[in-house]
């Protein structure tokens, strides 16, 4: 009897858990939209002042990069141009 109690502490302690989980993630999924909705209403702004929101984007992605990738990523699109005559 002893064996059976202890399973329901422990299913009821994994429901708790899960419970738990589940509500962690989708506090950080709100979080998540709260935060991408503002990156949206910064790049809008941006726009409204007359900046180029592709080239800002394409900024925001080069600078997460490691400085030698990105100088190798650069050196490679700047050899394609080239071949391609596009400078």
């Amino acid at each position: 009897m002893g064996h059976n109690s202890q399973a329901v502490t422990s299913t009821s302690f994994a429901k708790d858990q899960l419970k738990s989980v589940i509500e962690r993630i989708e506090r950080l999924e709100s979080e998540k939209k709260t935060i991408s909705d503002d990156i949206r209403d910064v790049y809008a702004e941006a726009k409204g002042n007359g900046f180029d929101v592709k080239a800002l984007r394409t900024i925001v992605r080069l600078r997460k990069q490691d400085a030698n990738e990105r100088q190798e990523q650069e050196t490679i699109l700047e050899t394609y141009m080239q071949s391609l005559g596009m400078i």
